[in-house]
């Protein structure tokens, strides 16, 4: 079978691997999308994700669609279409015993945290566990199902905040994750929905998704104390101190984007003054599940796919993930994708 490998930083290949066969509690898929996310462009240009470094020839992906190729317990038959969760669990810990998205010890698709590493999906075939099956609906396609995994970070952050109905929200940073956190905001009934963004291009995508306004950073002032909750999913240190500013009195600033493992300047003293509440949010526990059901209802959500491009482009199809002003989602097709997949 072919999976794309990237061997050093910019550096991506085709190779030829053996057909690999499930075992017990395994079901093998035969994977026709794969979206790219911003570990798998930091794998890409730079060799490494934060501290986590490539050491062998590395498949990325992890937001992934399919159809089931082969389940030796025979509950799934062949060509049922589905999309994966892509974790692994490690051990509970006191106090969180039911969010096991972060409990130590688990593994993620196309993650070089471990090694040998946790090879991705951005093959012809691959084994999962059973239990990180998901089955889609009928009607849905398959590039449009390679936006669950993506959408349910977004759905957590809405988790971690305790939901957005009602609320005045302002999105920090109009990349593929913003764009799903507004996308999904504006269909659970937010009273309003803003993105803000350094680049025009990323907001209109954001209109079209149905925000209610737009800033423009160097162009439009950003109002201060203006807003419920704000989801932070640029991951700049200077996008923290203007979140702050932006918030209510009581209101929640949720960090979505992921800021760098340093010491890094933030104005912190409005959150004393203001009592705001200032929470993270890491990947997800269940909401895949509502992803799924929300891509259904809202078929809309898919916009925020710009690019499909194949296999043999992968190099272009990164480049073009990686200039906002080009780009919103850019999903890969892979060699076993099919017209009307």
């Amino acid at each position: 079978m072919k999976a794309l490998k990237i061997l050093k930083a910019q550096d991506i290949t085709t190779a030829e691997l053996a057909l690999p066969e499930p075992g017990d509690g395994e079901v093998r898929l035969r994977v026709t999308y794969a979206g790219i996310c911003g570990s798998d462009l930091n794998y890409y240009f730079k060799g490494a994700n934060g501290p986590f470094e490539l050491r062998e020839p590395f498949t990325p992906g992890h937001e992934l669609s399919g159809v089931v190729d082969l389940d030796p317990s025979g509950k799934l038959a062949a060509g049922t279409p589905v999309t994966v969760a892509p974790a692994t669990f490690g051990t509970p810990l006191r106090g969180i015993e039911q969010e096991k998205h972060l409990w130590p010890g688990g593994s993620y698709l196309g993650s070089a945290a471990n090694f040998p590493h946790r090879q991705g999906g951005m093959a012809e075939y691959l084994i999962v566990s059973d239990y990180m099956v998901r089955v889609v609906p009928d009607g849905m396609g398959l590039v449009t199902a390679a936006l669950a995994e993506p959408l349910a970070v977004a759905l957590r952050a809405h988790t971690v905040v305790g939901g957005v109905a009602g609320q005045r929200v302002l999105v920090s940073g109009s990349g593929p994750i913003g764009l799903l956190v507004a996308a999904a905001a504006v269909v659970r009934g937010a009273e309003s929905v803003t993105c803000l963004d350094m680049l025009a291009e990323p907001l209109e995508r954001a209109k079209a998704l149905g925000a209610t306004a737009t800033i423009q950073l160097g162009i439009d002032e950003v109002p201060e104390e203006a807003f419920d909750i704000v989801f932070e999913c640029s991951g700049a240190p200077s996008a923290v101190t203007t979140a702050l500013k932006a918030v209510r009195r009581q209101g929640t600033v949720c960090q979505v984007g992921t800021l760098p493992n340093a010491e890094v300047p933030v104005n912190l003293a409005s959150l004393e003054i203001k009592e705001t509440r200032y929470v993270g949010t890491f990947r997800f526990n269940d909401e895949i599940d509502d992803a799924i059901v929300l891509l259904a209802e809202h078929p809309e959500i898919a916009g925020v796919i710009t690019h499909v491009l194949p296999a043999e482009q992968a190099a272009e199809a990164f480049a073009v993930a990686r200039d906002s002003s080009k780009s919103g989602k850019v999903v890969v097709s892979l060699w076993t994708a099919a017209p009307g997949d």
